[in-house]
């Protein structure tokens, strides 16, 4: 897959903020009018013969990043987390009982925030409690989301034993006036020195998150982070770009727009990196990854067999998946439902023994055609390449 070159007027006509682009339809087209209920009678529909995908959002951190736009709850209180660790249990077990069997899960993701701001015994006391109502397949796909600033080797151990097998490391940018501009201080050496420790573990698929159009963030000046990222020679690079959306995320109100990069920078930022990624030997793995020729990515777009969910893209064609957790997203029998984005919302909910849905959306027939033409579009670059699911 190729880099796309953008005539000035293109680039002009699409230079503005839209939805991220995890489904279709997208997020902000999600209503009240889908219901818990709704979900819920979805639920009872997925039988045991059905692999699903599970999604657990950890959005704790000790600081929120001005660029973040996730949801996060950002304290240094730890009895916060553990107290949301302990709703998050009851959220499962409403969830299993809205389920006719206990569903195998092939695909097991712990996204934040950061789900190493808690201890390794919590994350351990977690994964035990999930694997009481769902049954992790022995072959399933294991990811979780670190920071190497509060990832310890304790952390890391712990994941190799309980059978994590991809990791994902934020590093956004190693410039320091980047970081400085985005309030972030994470130095080259942590993230070297974990990313070594974590390959003498054992873990044989590592991802490394940057993102372009950060503010003091020049071709020039990410070039250097990239010369640094590619010395370490991750599995798979996901190169994200960055939305200035302050009246949707407060926190980058802090950031002084003046620094952000024009338009034209920022394409040229992309595409270099595009370049380097593609001559140090990765390809290009739809929008906005990058995977070495031997990873699974690469040999399923190869196949033209690639796939993508809420979590990214993914070699596993799974319909169904649970999202469990503040503001998780999951998808079941053609609607997708959202939990709620206040954590004094998600606790009400659950202390009155009902799922935390805010919104979600049922899709039409059309809806499903449409959506298998994107989604084979951004997988594999022609719709006709992926075989048509039963719409």
């Amino acid at each position: 897959m190729t880099t796309m070159q953008l005539d000035p007027a293109t680039l002009a006509r699409y230079d503005k903020p839209g939805p991220r682009y995890t489904s279709y339809p997208t997020a902000i087209e999600f209503n009240d009018s889908f219901t818990a209920t709704d979900y819920a009678n979805r639920l009872r529909k997925l039988g045991p013969e059905q692999c699903i995908s599970l999604y657990m959002h950890l959005p704790f951190c000790q600081e929120r990043c001005d660029f973040c736009g996730c949801y996060v709850v950002a304290t240094r209180k730890r009895e916060i987390g553990a107290r949301y660790l302990e709703y998050l249990e009851e959220e499962m077990k409403l969830v299993r009982s809205h389920l006719p069997a206990r569903p195998s899960v092939i695909q097991y993701h712990w996204g934040g925030g950061t789900p190493t701001y808690f201890e390794p015994d919590q994350l351990r006391q977690l994964n035990e409690t999930v694997r009481k109502y769902f049954a992790i397949l022995p072959d399933a796909e294991r990811a979780i989301e670190i920071d190497p600033r509060v990832t310890t080797h304790e952390h890391i151990d712990l994941l190799a034993e309980l059978g994590f097998n991809r990791l994902s490391l934020g590093v956004q940018d190693f410039d320091p006036e980047v970081q400085k501009a985005i309030g972030r201080h994470q130095t080259e050496e942590q993230t070297r020195s974990l990313y070594e420790y974590c390959r003498e573990k054992g873990f044989k698929s590592i991802n490394i998150d940057l993102v372009y159009g950060l503010p003091a963030q020049t071709p020039e000046s990410f070039s250097r982070t990239l010369a640094s990222v590619l010395m370490l020679r991750p599995n798979r690079l996901a190169l994200y770009s960055y939305a200035h959306v302050p009246w949707v995320r407060g926190n980058q109100k802090k950031i002084d727009t003046e620094l952000l990069p024009s338009r034209d920078d920022k394409l040229e930022i992309f595409s270099r990196a595009s370049r380097a990624f593609s001559t140090s030997g990765y390809q290009q793995i739809g929008m906005d990854h990058f995977a070495l020729p031997d990873d699974e990515l690469s040999r399923a777009l190869d196949a033209g067999n690639l796939h993508r969910n809420f979590m990214g893209y993914t070699v596993h064609r799974t319909p169904n998946m649970i999202g469990l957790g503040l503001s998780a997203i999951g998808e079941v029998y053609g609607a997708y439902a959202q939990n709620v984005k206040k954590i004094s919302q998600y606790y009400q909910a659950l202390d009155a023994g009902e799922l935390p849905i805010d919104k979600g959306y049922a899709l039409s027939r059309d809806d499903r055609i449409r959506r298998h033409v994107i989604t084979a579009l951004m997988c594999n670059g022609h719709p006709i390449r992926q075989s048509r699911p039963h719409l």
